[in-house]
């Protein structure tokens, strides 16, 4: 095996062997903007994180970063604060990427998110059985949150801290860990969750909201069952999204 062929991260974190990493990488942050794990406006993770999350080296995710800025969707900024920011979620080249990327783990992607939906109710319930009054507290106040967040990236963030915070009120370090080791075989820098495409966006968020809200409810109440059942039903959006994706690259080709 030659140094261009060492294995490599898939999209869902699963040792592949390619001829080129950076093509690999290439692909797989294509298809990380085009979900909405990065939404416009948003950060990259510096190079150094990327390649750890990935498991390659810092050069081919600097290619790779390269390739999406002569795309366009990418721009760099530099000095304090820059770095790599998304400026296109999808581009006039995204759709092959994305079709590769997501139809050659599909049934792996489906079975990690049922692990996940799982894992998440378990997390759920625990919190409904050991939160505390500061938990609470905390819990609604990210649910204000996320209710008054604007539509996009301000949305996601007001989610990813409201499952932190649910991850934390069952006072288990374990649990949160492993969902976010599942997470990562999912999205490259989780726990941010996938956000779709601008169309449809606002109409994803308000369904969330409502998960969102009889979720915390039910753990307030400390009724585990139901807010087991309603965290892994939650999840069943981004598999959503993610079909949702390929069927768009799919039509476009």
């Amino acid at each position: 095996m030659t140094a261009d062929q060492t294995p490599v991260a898939s999209h869902l974190g699963t040792p592949i062997v390619s001829s080129s990493r950076s093509d690999e990488i290439t692909d797989r942050l294509i298809t990380a903007i085009a979900v909405g794990e990065y939404l416009p406006g948003s950060k990259l993770p510096p190079e150094r994180t990327l390649a750890a999350s990935l498991k390659v080296g810092r050069m081919a995710v600097r290619q790779a970063l390269a390739v999406l800025v002569e795309k366009g969707l990418l721009e760099t900024q530099r000095g304090r604060g820059g770095g790599s920011f998304v400026r296109e979620q999808w581009g006039a080249e995204s759709d092959a990427p994305v079709q590769r990327t997501l139809s050659a783990r599909l049934d792996d992607l489906r079975d990690t998110l049922e692990a996940i939906a799982w894992l998440h109710g378990t997390i759920a319930g625990a919190a409904a059985n050991r939160r505390t009054p500061d938990d609470v507290e905390r819990m609604q106040e990210c649910l204000a949150g996320y209710r008054s967040a604007e539509s996009g990236l301000a949305s996601q963030k007001a989610d990813e801290q409201l499952h932190l915070a649910i991850g934390r009120a069952t006072h288990n370090a374990t649990l949160p860990s492993l969902l976010l080791e599942l997470e990562s075989r999912i999205s490259i820098s989780a726990p941010a969750h996938l956000w779709g495409s601008p169309e449809g966006m606002r109409e994803m968020e308000l369904r969330a909201l409502g998960d969102h809200e009889e979720l915390v409810a039910a753990i307030v109440d400390g009724r585990a069952d139901d807010a087991g059942r309603i965290a892994s039903e939650h999840v069943h959006i981004d598999l959503e999204l993610i079909e949702a994706a390929l069927a768009r690259s799919l039509a476009a080709r």
